[in-house]
């Protein structure tokens, strides 16, 4: 039976809830984890046959009530439900015309204006589109043009830059599953998919997990060639001026061991600006 997305996802969310999760009986040896589809069938109040349907791929248009009834048994949070409703066809995908990325002059300046705070713009595939100095200085190489995708699983240093590597690349790939429901036929997101799809068995592990999340208030630990170990705090926020488009905010708690090294990288990188100048 051809796979489908909504199988795909179905399968994945039904392995992550067991039956304690929703105080279903459990009985006997489970040669699965998870739910059996039975118990969500029942759970979801319909027939057997029909999720066994949904999962296979030979039901394809199911009712929103029927998501929705999904969505409950699976715990999903507003963004996996909506990637659901994506997935099943009842939410537009993005309907904006795909052209090159451009970052509002007035979000440039605003960025400018945040000498302490490290603030990166990214756009609809996780390409850097823009960033302050002090957030070039901390994700060094994150010069216009890069990708968080690429960075996080193709660059060899990303293990020690992140020293949660394992949790930054799980968000990592759950966000970029987000962005690419929304536009799966956008021919930058599925050149990056592709591309990091070919070279790292890690990113296809985390992708046939099928979490879908965007980025969202968290701390972040990073390990700096020049400052050593950082914890910050994140905050993304949808540039509406940019559809698609993420401004990230990074901040340290004040007067901690970590708003210090941001302090003193931002003086290493105005000193090695200077010293460029006299060369």
């Amino acid at each position: 039976m051809a796979s489908t997305p909504l199988g795909d996802y179905l399968r994945s969310r039904r392995a992550l809830v067991s039956p304690d999760d929703v105080k279903v009986p459990s009985h006997g040896v489970r040669r699965v984890p998870g739910l059996r589809r039975e118990e969500v069938a029942m759970l979801a109040g319909m027939s057997v046959d029909y999720y066994v349907r949904l999962e296979q791929g030979r039901e394809r248009h199911p009712s929103a009530q029927v998501l929705d009834a999904l969505s409950d048994v699976f715990r999903l949070d507003d963004e996996a439900r909506l990637h659901l409703y994506r997935i099943a066809g009842l939410a537009p995908a993005s309907s904006r015309a795909i052209l090159p990325e451009r970052v509002d002059p007035q979000l440039l300046q605003l960025l400018e204006l945040w000498p302490d705070t490290p603030a990166l713009v990214l756009g609809r595939a996780y390409d850097v589109l823009a960033g302050n100095r002090l957030a070039y200085a901390l994700f060094d190489g994150f010069r216009h043009g890069a990708n968080l995708l690429v960075k996080v699983f193709l660059d060899p240093t990303a293990r020690t830059f992140y020293p949660d590597w394992e949790q930054a690349a799980a968000n990592t790939v759950a966000g970029f599953r987000l962005l690419h429901s929304d536009a799966p036929h956008d021919p930058r997101i599925r050149q990056v998919l592709r591309t990091v799809s070919e070279q790292s068995s890690d990113f296809t592990r985390l992708w046939a997990r099928h979490d879908a999340r965007g980025k969202r208030h968290e701390s972040k630990r990073f390990h700096h060639p020049d400052v050593g170990e950082v914890t910050l705090r994140m905050e993304a926020f949808d540039v509406r001026s940019g559809p698609g488009q993420q401004l990230v905010v990074y901040h340290a708690v004040p007067g901690s061991p970590s708003a210090e090294a941001l302090r003193l990288l931002g003086t290493l990188d105005a000193t090695r600006a200077e010293e460029q100048k006299t060369t």
